[in-house]
């Protein structure tokens, strides 16, 4: 008997395909799991039992017909837009907002034969690493409930650690799909900036905002992501290019690859397991036939500042559309001015006005040439020095995070020490490049710890090729995702 809620897409899809199972049995099952565990985790905002139970059963008297995720229930990251499901940005300024069109992203999962189960929870308009900023409540990390999952993707991450789907959407930003990955022991990815479309993103940061996927293994990631890639005339930063190498066999062999393993890494501050399960991670793809070499990391030092200085202005910017005139919550005031301020005060959480203030004054008269004009300048040498590593690697190897998840409530009261749990993450996204994270381990307390491959521009291929390769050096999957649906040691 199988626990349809622990199985992989790709495991779900063979069973279709062998007619031992339908997709109603699969979405019950994950039904069930949400049932069961959603009073802790915390990790939708909108569940549609109905419609996904409704759509399962129309497709269990269809063929699969090259439909790649037919039958798959999926979880969004609520701010994806949906028609049929709420979309808040786990923000009251947006209130139970209900676009009236579905992101780019959703329809594809739609045409591929997916069943979207609900939206999952978030910081406010993805500001955060610990979904913790979420105005409605938060997220507890399924391995210890006492534990951030990570952020701002933490439902998405958690939903899929727990066993209430196989895969998931989330949004990356400045690492907030590879952090909670890393925190929830799933796998979770990033692609070349524009290869998925953002059309129907609810915008943070335009030039950094991306879409991906999170599951339990590579395959599964590689799957979603040929899924949701391509051109979109809806999003002119999308782009082409060639996928099916991503989801074939072969894809996990890696000999006579380069890798690069960054110079200064004995120098970092790093929890000791991280750093033990790094220094395995790199023997495991050296012993898989791969060359590795020292590599400076680019920008380390200052990519943090970087990131939230260019990304912080764009919030500035993009979030000035909340302003209760179109959509979304409206304070009843006497006054228009009264009625946007009162609106936005209400309306918007902590961490969102944080944001919005320093983006406001990094491009304010005196101070745009100070800190703006420069991040974008250091951006720039970021991505230079880039292309000159991967003149010389093909891909480089590093933790995810710096520590595994922290304590909810650690970090709150300390902003700029949230902030740096991103420093491995920011990076890859400022370049625009492909980064996963693949969990390779637990610490001694039992909590999961990720390692993170990025490649060149447009070189998700090679990404998938090295992920392959940790994934199966660590056996992580098949250790805690059995199909008995327990973690071994596991008593619950």
């Amino acid at each position: 008997m199988h626990d349809l809620a622990r199985l992989t897409a790709i495991e779900l899809l063979d069973l279709y395909k062998r007619r031992e199972t339908t997709p109603s049995e699969a979405v019950r099952a994950c039904l069930d799991g949400i049932d069961s565990k959603e009073g802790v985790v915390g990790a939708f905002l909108h569940i549609d039992a109905e419609g996904a139970m409704a759509r399962a059963l129309r497709l269990d008297g269809e063929g699969i017909d090259g439909r790649p995720l037919f039958g798959v229930p999926v979880a969004v990251k609520d701010n994806i837009c949906t028609s049929t499901m709420p979309t808040t940005c786990a923000s009251r300024i947006l209130g139970s907002y209900q676009p009236p069109y579905d992101a780019t992203v959703v329809r594809r999962l739609e045409d591929a034969g997916a069943v979207i189960i609900g939206k999952t929870n978030l910081d406010e308009f993805a500001m955060g690493s610990s979904t913790e900023n979420s105005a409605f409540h938060t997220t507890r990390n399924p391995w210890d409930e006492s534990r951030a999952p990570g952020g701002s993707s933490g439902g998405s991450a958690a939903a899929v650690a727990a066993g209430m789907v196989p895969i998931a959407l989330g949004s990356d930003t400045g690492g907030s799909i590879r952090q909670p990955a890393s925190f929830c022991g799933v796998t979770g990815m990033k692609g070349t900036y524009g290869r998925v479309s953002r059309y129907g993103l609810i915008a943070f940061a335009s030039s950094l905002d991306q879409i991906g996927p999170i599951a339990r293994d590579v395959d599964d990631c590689a799957l979603l992501m040929r899924v949701l890639s391509g051109k979109d005339p809806l999003d002119s930063t999308s782009i082409s290019g060639e996928t099916e190498s991503w989801t074939t066999g072969t894809a996990g062999n890696i000999e006579g690859l380069r890798v690069g393993v960054p110079l200064r890494s004995p120098e970092w501050e790093m929890d000791g397991a991280v750093r033990e399960l790094f220094a395995r991670s790199v023997s495991a793809v050296m012993e898989s036939g791969c060359t590795t070499g020292s590599a400076e990391l680019p920008g380390m030092d200052k990519s943090i500042a970087c990131y939230y200085i260019i990304a912080n202005a764009e919030a500035s910017s993009n979030l000035a559309r909340f302003d209760g005139v179109r959509y979304g919550m409206r304070s009843d005031a006497e006054t228009l001015i009264r009625m946007y301020e009162e609106t936005r005060g209400e309306g918007f959480g902590a961490e969102v006005k944080r944001r919005i203030l320093l983006g406001t004054y990094v491009l304010s008269s005196g101070y745009y040439d100070r800190y703006y004009s420069r991040a974008r300048r250091a951006r720039a040498e970021i991505k230079d020095d880039f292309k000159k590593i991967f003149e010389e690697f093909d891909a480089i190897i590093l933790p995810t995070t710096p520590e595994p998840a922290f304590e909810l409530g650690e970090r709150l009261a300390d902003p700029v020490s949230m902030y740096l749990s991103d420093i491995f993450t920011t990076p890859a996204s400022i370049a625009g490049l492909p980064a996963i994270s693949v969990p390779v381990g637990v610490t001694g307390d039992g909590l999961p710890v990720g390692m993170q491959i990025i490649a060149g521009e447009g070189r998700e291929d090679i990404v998938f090729r090295v992920a392959r390769v940790l994934q199966g050096s660590f056996g992580f999957v098949e250790r805690y995702y059995s199909r008995s649906g327990e973690r071994e040691g596991d008593e619950r």
